[in-house]
């Protein structure tokens, strides 16, 4: 069967769909810089004891990359991938937006109608921007990526990533804020709604003037010394899918997570003050069960835990398998692309933490 807009993140079509992007949904190139490309040089590491081969196989790895003490240790491609193919990140595209809004130095403490007074009268009207970067607005929203209805489907819709129906009219992201009215209070448990991220690039781009994919070029791309350049796709007025629409390649993923180790270990150090109990009372822990764990500027935060050095683990994670965990002591980046059946499957994310946890403690 032919991959289509309406069935692309559906299991089998998505190992194809997943670095095939740009020709199913319209997207905005993300420039990176060929003179500044940081060198990724090869290490050897005998994994002797650790079963890579089933790891990658049982989660629908695409790609995965080790990067220890600046070498790449190990790199790994199925599906069709390659070391030029770039490859949707999901949510990790939301760990993206929350560096990019700590390096254009926005005032988080500000509320959303300060950049955007058209939000003024929706539920939007009284969350600050730290707020949407810590997922504690208090919208009301399910996040349930199996509807087949309801907002969650017309959010779709209205970001291109779903084909309209018969009779709909055709709609785009900032027209469907407008329809998001109802919300309890803010500074609450870690609830998880992703149109608080495309709205975060709304922000961005009212606050600085310029284009989200723009910035993301000049303000992180660049300056990670990605080889190549990366997309994200667009609504059809041309509105970016902060929330999970950006592609990249895996090596510049692990450039990425080798920049922050290098040049913004305060940035790291902030993730860590994310408030645990907010976690622990949200709606993502229980796919993390018994882990010490926070959320903070769209990343997630590992605690240290015994036997490891004292540093926790930052991550971004995205459905069907994508992350990107960054060990500052260990001197450790794991990217890991993948197309995961199920947008959120219980057992292989807890599959991937016990092996990244094992990794870690392996190269330390």
């Amino acid at each position: 069967m032919q991959v289509t807009l309406a069935n692309w993140r559906t299991a089998p079509f998505n190992r194809w769909a997943f670095h095939h992007v740009r020709e199913l949904v319209p997207s905005a190139d993300i420039p990176h810089d060929p003179a500044n490309v940081r060198a990724l040089p090869a290490g050897e590491v005998d994994f002797k004891g650790i079963d890579l081969e089933g790891f990658l196989r049982e989660t629908g790895t695409d790609g995965m990359a080790i990067v220890h003490r600046g070498r790449l240790v190990f790199e790994h491609y199925a599906n069709g991938m390659t070391g030029g193919t770039p490859h949707i990140l999901m949510s990790v595209s939301k760990s993206m937006l929350g560096l990019l809004v700590e390096e254009i130095g926005i005032d988080v403490a500000r509320r959303v109608p300060h950049f955007i007074p058209e939000l003024a009268s929706t539920a939007y009207r009284d969350a600050t921007i730290r707020h949407l970067l810590d997922m504690r607005a208090g919208i009301v929203w399910d996040e349930n990526y199996l509807a087949t209805s309801g907002p969650i489907v017309e959010y779709r819709k209205a970001t291109g990533w779903n084909p309209l129906a018969p009779g709909d009219t055709p709609s785009d992201l900032k027209s469907f804020y407008q329809g998001i009215r109802e919300t309890g209070p803010h500074g609450g448990p870690v609830h998880y709604v992703s149109p608080n991220s495309d709205l975060l690039g709304w922000v961005v781009e009212r606050a600085t003037g310029r284009r989200y994919a723009d910035l993301m070029s000049e303000r992180v791309w660049k300056k990670a010394g990605a080889e190549r350049s990366a997309y994200i796709t667009v609504d059809r007025l041309g509105a970016p899918r902060c929330a999970g629409g950006m592609c990249v390649t895996l090596r510049d993923l692990a450039r990425v997570g080798q920049w922050l180790m290098e040049s913004r270990a305060d940035f790291l150090r902030d993730l860590e003050q994310g408030d645990a109990q907010a976690w622990a009372a949200g709606d993502l822990a229980q796919y993390y069960p018994g882990l010490p764990m926070r959320y903070r500027t769209q990343w997630y935060v590992l605690d240290a835990s015994k036997g490891e050095k004292a540093a926790p683990l930052a991550f971004g994670m995205g459905i069907h398998g994508q992350d990107l965990f960054i060990d500052r002591a260990n001197e450790i980046v794991i990217a890991k692309l993948s197309s995961h059946a199920l947008p959120l499957d219980p057992a292989r994310i807890a599959l991937t933490m016990r092996a990244v946890s094992q990794l870690r403690k392996f190269l330390a």
